[in-house]
Formats: C-alpha cells, sequence, structure tokens
C-alpha cells in the first residue's frame, strides 16, 4: 500500500495516513486493561518495570500508517475464509476506505471489540479432529497489526532452542540442533505432547507473562479481548474462558511467549532440547534420566502454566522409535521418514489417483501428483530414503496405470491402448478378455511393458528418488 497508484490497476496507495493523524489530532488514548501478574519473582520485578516504562505507548506504533498498511498486504496475501460477518478479504480495502478513522480511534482509546470467531473443524493428520477459530478480515487485520509491533518486542528474548512460527528459524534448523544431540550419545528423548494445547492456554498467565513486556494497557485490553471472543459454531455462539483459537495471527507469537517459560526452566536446569511451537523434545542419555525429566517437566507444565500432558502421546523413548516433525532420528544424528509420515504421504496419493476421477485428464492427475510429491520430497531433503522413495515411486506408477486402464472402459479400446503402446495383438486380446480387476490388470507384464518408467517420464511423472538425488546434488554444490 506504500505504492502510488498504477494506471489501470487497483489503487495501493496510503490507506491510513490521514485516519491516524485525525484520531490524533482529537486526543484519543488511553489507559487500562491488564497488569502484571502481582506474583511474579522480585528478582525479575526491577527488569520488567523498565521494559513495561518502555512500552506504555505501543498502541501509537501499532497504528502507525506504514504498520497498517504492512498488516493490510499481510491479509490480502494470505487470503483464506472469511468470518462470522461473511466478508471477503477481496472486500477488505473497500471497508478500510469507509471505516478507517473509527478503527484506528477505537485502538487509540482502548476500545476496540472484537467479533466472535467462526469454528470449524478440520481432521487432524493423527485422527480425530481439531477446532480452529477463523477470525473475521477486519480482526484479522487488526491482530497482524498488533503482531508486527510485538515480535521485535519478544523474539530477542525467546529461547535459541525455540523453532516454532519464528523469523529466521524452520524445522529443519530444529531437525539440524537435534541431531546434534543425538550424535554426541543423548539417545533418549523424553517427547512431551501437550493436550489441546491451543484449547488449554490460561488467559490470565497467558495475560501476565505479556504484561512483563508491555506497558500500554489499551493493547493488553484489546489482547485479551481477542483472547475471549466467542466461537461461532452452527449459529450458536459460546463463550470461551481458556484458549487461543488457531487460525488467527496473534496466536502463533502468544503460544511461544507462554511456551517461553518452560524453555526457560529447561535450560535453567541444563537440559538439551529442542521445540517447535507446542511440540517439545527432550534429550537424555539413560532412560532412568528420561523418565526423572519426564515426571518433573510435567509437575512444572500442569502446576505453573496449567497446561496438561498427555500420557498416552507422551513418552520416553530411544529416539529411532519416535517421530520429531515428521522425521525419524537414527543413531549418530541420521535423519529417516517417520511412518506415520509415510503413511500419511501415501494416504495424500491415493486421494489423487483414485480410478474414480473419470473427469481427471491423466496429464493432470499427474502434476497434482508432482505437486504434492515434490514438495514433500523437498521437506525431507536431509532425510536418508533412497529405498523408501524408490519404493514410492515403485508404487506410484501402478496406480496410474490402473487409472489409465479404467479409462478405456471396454475391451476392444483396452486391446487397442496396450497394442498402440507396444504390446502385440495376441497378448494385449489376452489380458483384456482375462475378466481381472482393475488392480490386477495393471499389475500385469503386459501393462508394464505398455506403460514403462519412459512412458511415465514423457508424461512428466518426477521420480521422487531422483527429485531427492538432485536436491543433493544442488546442496553440494552450494556447499549446505
Amino acid at each position: 500500500m506504500g505504492v502510488k497508484r498504477q494506471q489501470g490497476g487497483e489503487d495501493q496507495g496510503d490507506l491510513f495516513d490521514q485516519a491516524r493523524m485525525a484520531a490524533l489530532r482529537h486526543g484519543t488514548g488511553g489507559d487500562g486493561g491488564t497488569g502484571p501478574d502481582a506474583r511474579e519473582e522480585p528478582q525479575a520485578s526491577a527488569a520488567w518495570d523498565q521494559q513495561r516504562a518502555l512500552t506504555r505507548r505501543v498502541m501509537e506504533q501499532v497504528v502507525g500508517a506504514a504498520n497498517l498498511n504492512r498488516a493490510y498486504r499481510r491479509v490480502k496475501a494470505n487470503g483464506g475464509a472469511a468470518g462470522v460477518d461473511g466478508m471477503a478479504v477481496t472486500a477488505l480495502r473497500a471497508w478500510i476506505a469507509d471505516n478507517r478513522e473509527r478503527v484506528i480511534a477505537s485502538l487509540l482509546d482502548g476500545s476496540y471489540q472484537p467479533q466472535p470467531v467462526r469454528g470449524v473443524q478440520i481432521p487432524k493428520p493423527g485422527g480425530g479432529m481439531r477446532q480452529r477459530g477463523i477470525p473475521t478480515v477486519v480482526d484479522r487485520l487488526v491482530q497482524q497489526a498488533i503482531a508486527q509491533v510485538l515480535e521485535p518486542i519478544l523474539e530477542p528474548g525467546f529461547s535459541a532452542s525455540s523453532f516454532g512460527f519464528r523469523p529466521g528459524r524452520s524445522a529443519h534448523d530444529a531437525l539440524r540442533q537435534a541431531r546434534g544431540y543425538v550424535a554426541d550419545g543423548y539417545e533418549i528423548v523424553v517427547d512431551l505432547d501437550l493436550e489441546k494445547f491451543f484449547d488449554r492456554v490460561n488467559h490470565d498467565i497467558l495475560m501476565a507473562r505479556l504484561a512483563r513486556h508491555i506497558g500500554d494497557t489499551r493493547l493488553l485490553r484489546i489482547v485479551r479481548r481477542f483472547l475471549q471472543a466467542g466461537m461461532m459454531t452452527e449459529g450458536v455462539c459460546s463463550e470461551r474462558h481458556e484458549g487461543t483459537p488457531q487460525g488467527g495471527p496473534l496466536s502463533p507469537l502468544l503460544a511461544n511467549l507462554l511456551l517461553d517459560d518452560l524453555d526457560q526452566e529447561l535450560e535453567r536446569r541444563g537440559h538439551r532440547f529442542c521445540r517447535y511451537a507446542d511440540d517439545c523434545n527432550i534429550y537424555v542419555r539413560s532412560q532412568t534420566a528420561g523418565e526423572r525429566v519426564m515426571a518433573s517437566v510435567t509437575a512444572f507444565l500442569e502446576g505453573r502454566l496449567k497446561l496438561k500432558v498427555n500420557q498416552q502421546k507422551s513418552a520416553v523413548a530411544p529416539v529411532g522409535e519416535r517421530q520429531f516433525l515428521g522425521h525419524r532420528l537414527g543413531g549418530g544424528g541420521t535423519l529417516g521418514i517417520g511412518r506415520k509420515s509415510l503413511a500419511r504421504a501415501k494416504d495424500r496419493l491415493r486421494a489423487i489417483t483414485r480410478r474414480n476421477r473419470g473427469d481427471c485428464p491423466t496429464e493432470r492427475m499427474i502434476a497434482e501428483v508432482n505437486r504434492f510429491a515434490t514438495g514433500w520430497v523437498t521437506y525431507y531433503r536431509n532425510a536418508r530414503c533412497k529405498s523408501t522413495l524408490r519404493d514410492l515411486d515403485g508404487w506410484i506408477r501402478p496406480k496410474l496405470r490402473c487409472v489409465a486402464l479404467k479409462r478405456c472402459k471396454s475391451v476392444r479400446t483396452i486391446i487397442d491402448f496396450l497394442s498402440s503402446n507396444g504390446v502385440r495383438q495376441a497378448e494385449a486380446r489376452r489380458l483384456a478378455a482375462s475378466g481381472k480387476g482393475w488392480w490386477r490388470l495393471s499389475a500385469s507384464e503386459q501393462a508394464k511393458r505398455a506403460m514403462p518408467v519412459a512412458w511415465f517420464d514423457a508424461r512428466g511423472l518426477v521420480s521422487l528418488a531422483n527429485h531427492h538425488a538432485a536436491l543433493h546434488l544442488d546442496g553440494n554444490r552450494r556447499g549446505a
């Protein structure tokens, strides 16, 4: 939005400058809201008091024209579904033009009131459903603007062993650190699973942590309102007294802020650990030490942060028996593809290559396979998985052969298809008239000869094993 109008294009000019100046001229501002926890440790109080003194007017930064313009661009780029009011992201710009003065004034005086989030259930990779909350696009704009101001304030204090949803950090960085611990002999992992973490966040504890760093009570009051905004599900709005629903721009930052207490405690104890959002692994040398750590850390999480550890999904075990970020760690810090991750990838490929997708041309189906599978392999680029990917290549091709044969539909067209691809007429006729099911037909020698690897290569199917090898070759050339 900081660029001028392009001829014939959408106006991307500054949407907020004049509105902010008008609000400031009218003296909009104010205090009130949530203060720090009075029970905080005395030795930290002076440092936090100084931090709060420096952040008593951060709302002026939130409503700064450059910040709001950047937030708008981010919300527009992210897209996403509408919230409870039905407003699409494409309608946000026109809404801002009519309402920006009112929104900025309500932020500056601390009266901004978020709307309820729209509750949706999405399938979890391991089974079950995950609750997500979709804020309205206006609330997403405000959350994004707040997050952009809070992030540089909070980020410097976060642990070097925290990797999830942080700028310049990734899952591969977390895996690199975990591999180092295993290579050093810490081959027992304390794998902590927090039960429904985003649904169980205690609002008072989280707001007390935020108030350690932020002295502007207008912002604190609005953040609490976001936490307490109702959830609309099937026309019924329910109140929320705990949790920070996944789906808003603020949720990942607030989750990291709360779990930073865990990070600091683990560092204080001298543990070797990696945390990615609510997925935390602690590495120790023995089963006995791991069980002791599991008990003490569980007591800390449930006592200090009021979070529930899922005892059925958490475990103390050799690293090779657990998964971390979809990977399986092996001896010496090697990486492999986790069994559950491979199973989920096959489920996705089955859905793409199912035989009843008669409306999907073969070329498009292959393009969909490539789009998913190459991205998936790229994520596992550091894993030792040559044989796994060769097997997966050999598993995908028969499924596509099955699709191609079923589309022939009749004995005559199957014979013609096989014959046109190099199979002798008599062999093609014998297979087509055999009465075998489509899957058995696709596994036949005639089908393999008609559709060899070269047949798939000519239609653009990417070999996953070759793609993985090329990623390693490219990385080696660049010194990765």
